[in-house]
């Protein structure tokens, strides 16, 4: 049984991690949320947005691969506050951006970005050392519940405020509020930070150094590939369930969107309930195959909805598609991190980081595709429901021994 001293070090970690991940994915989504006023603003299709965002994963998957040897030197705090201060930094170039400049929010997007991509690798950090191992894919379950919860904050807060307010002032508020939730950890840094080495040689050589240990431990590849097809689905499912029952099935805006927010709720509750089955119940390998079976099912049953199909029915699917397509990052972390060498958790999850933003990145566009081949959104999510089917049946089968290396 854990000390007091323990308990009260796990509890200050995963507070602390959880408030700098809710803060980064608040900031990551604000300029999606507020996606019309802004392409209004600068005279361009909203559609466009979606390249803004493909821009910060896209500076998410190169911060976090390279974000390892920052976490040694300086702390999992000190990095995780220096990227949520980028991310605000990020956020307020969008407000004060002229209307000429659309070249600079690209700029944003990609600060924003490298913010965002060390914040998950030094919470894996910190929690992997904090965390009562009995407890670890619960933990770093409830951490992850920060990311929908910071876009649920997003969606819930900036468009009021924009009314209120304006498009600008409200970014610029969201950006104080990052210095504040920086400035907020840095209590938790002695504690946490102990174990920072200061000497640390920065060596770009090193930054590739976690792809190898990765590409070296079976276990770890096959983690990053089903990441990499579980991300995908999950982006898929949050950017076009909303355009499907609107066009697909005659669902209004409201509707949809309620749809979504069932989803959101669902991947929320998803995280921790799975968190608790892998500590307690099944091997975390069995429960990520079992959440990709699922949400297989859920994709298919989806892609084979009518308008004729009742609405409470749809949205008990999309809550279900939620909890599994959104609701596996945290055993899948925790598992990557469990295996990571001694004191490389946060560079291993940074190196499988970059495989799984990878899948961020690629899905929608190839989900596009498939819509625009076909002229119906159903064949992607038939595909996606494929995939994930294909790796949750894999990750079931695999027998290797799955033993830490700790």
């Amino acid at each position: 049984m854990p000390s007091r001293s323990d308990a009260k070090r796990a509890f200050v970690a995963l507070a602390a991690t959880t408030a700098l991940q809710i803060y980064a994915s608040l900031a990551a989504t604000a300029t999606s949320v507020l996606a019309p006023e802004i392409a209004q603003t600068f005279a361009i299709a909203p559609k466009w947005i979606g390249v803004f965002v493909g821009l910060v994963y896209v500076g998410a998957m190169i911060a976090g691969l390279a974000c390892g040897g920052f976490i040694d030197r300086f702390g999992a705090i000190r990095v995780s506050q220096a990227g949520v201060v980028l991310c605000a930094a990020g956020t307020l170039a969008v407000a004060l951006a002229p209307q000429s400049a659309i070249a600079l929010l690209a700029g944003a997007a990609v600060m924003i970005g490298v913010g965002y991509g060390p914040i998950t690798p030094a919470s894996s950090h910190v929690l992997i050392r904090t965390a009562e191992p009995s407890r670890l894919a619960l933990t770093f379950s409830i951490k992850q519940t920060g990311v929908p919860a910071g876009a649920a904050l997003a969606g819930a807060a900036l468009p009021a405020a924009a009314l209120l307010i304006g498009w600008r002032p409200s970014l610029i508020v969201a950006s104080i509020a990052g210095i504040a939730v920086a400035a907020a950890a840095q209590p938790t840094r002695a504690m946490l930070d102990a174990d920072r080495r200061s000497g640390r040689a920065l060596s770009p050589a090193n930054i590739l150094e976690p792809l190898a240990i990765v590409w070296r431990s079976r276990t770890l590849i096959e983690l990053a590939l089903v990441s990499f097809i579980y991300a995908g689905t999950q982006v898929c499912l949050t950017s076009f369930l909303v355009v499907y029952l609107t066009e697909s099935l005659g669902w209004s805006l409201v509707g949809a969107g309620f749809a979504l927010t069932a989803a959101t709720l669902g991947g929320v509750v998803g995280r921790i309930v799975w968190g608790s089955i892998a500590d307690r119940a099944l091997p975390p390998r069995q429960v990520l195959g079992t959440i990709g079976i699922a949400a297989a099912l859920c994709g298919a049953v989806l892609a084979s909805a009518t308008p004729a199909w009742p609405t409470i029915l749809l949205i008990a699917i999309a809550l279900f598609f939620g909890a599994t397509a959104i609701g596996w990052n945290g055993v899948q972390l925790s598992e990557v991190a469990r295996h990571a060498p001694k004191g490389a958790a946060g560079a291993v999850t940074g190196a499988t980081a970059f495989i799984t933003f990878s899948g961020v990145v690629a899905g929608p566009p190839v989900f596009a595709l498939l819509a625009a081949l076909t002229g119906d959104y159903r064949t992607g999510f038939g595909v996606f429901a494929a995939l994930s089917g294909a790796s949750g049946v894999l990750m079931m089968m695999s027998r290797r021994a799955a033993r830490p290396t700790q």
